[in-house]
């Protein structure tokens, strides 16, 4: 096993983790809220449902390194929504730098793939590994 794919599945990892915490804290903390802050900022409320959602299973499916390069492709379009949509106006520093940090871990999947100990591995889905 190489460094990379050590490196890409801790990536992956903490990636999986970090959307899965998000979507579940959304809908613990009551997912009304989250439609209402959606709404406010001029996005659709329903939204916030389809977002909670692809970061709930979204991350936990980046943790078993199942359909990688789907979700990681899903995690890009949700960050890229909320840096354009949310944070730009607050500037890098304390506002979108988590955001862009998130982003291209997510590009990273996107163009490599899942990494070591991954369900993609295992089910052959990751076309561009190679052993």
């Amino acid at each position: 096993m190489r460094g990379y794919e050590i490196g890409t599945f801790l990536l992956r990892l903490i990636l999986g983790i970090t959307f899965f915490v998000h979507g579940l804290s959304k809908f613990q903390g009551g997912i009304e809220n989250t439609v209402g802050f959606f709404s406010s900022v001029g996005i659709p409320g329903v939204m916030a449902y389809i977002v909670a959602i692809i970061e709930l299973v979204g991350g936990a499916a980046m943790i078993l390194g199942f359909a990688t390069r789907t979700v990681a492709v899903l995690f890009v379009i949700i960050m890229l929504g909320a840096i354009f949509t949310v944070k730009i106006g607050s500037g890098f520093m304390g506002g979108y730098e988590l955001d862009v940090v998130l982003l291209v871990i997510a590009l990273h999947h996107v163009f490599t793939g899942s990494g070591a100990f991954a369900l993609d591995r295992s089910l052959k889905k990751d076309e561009y590994y190679s052993a």
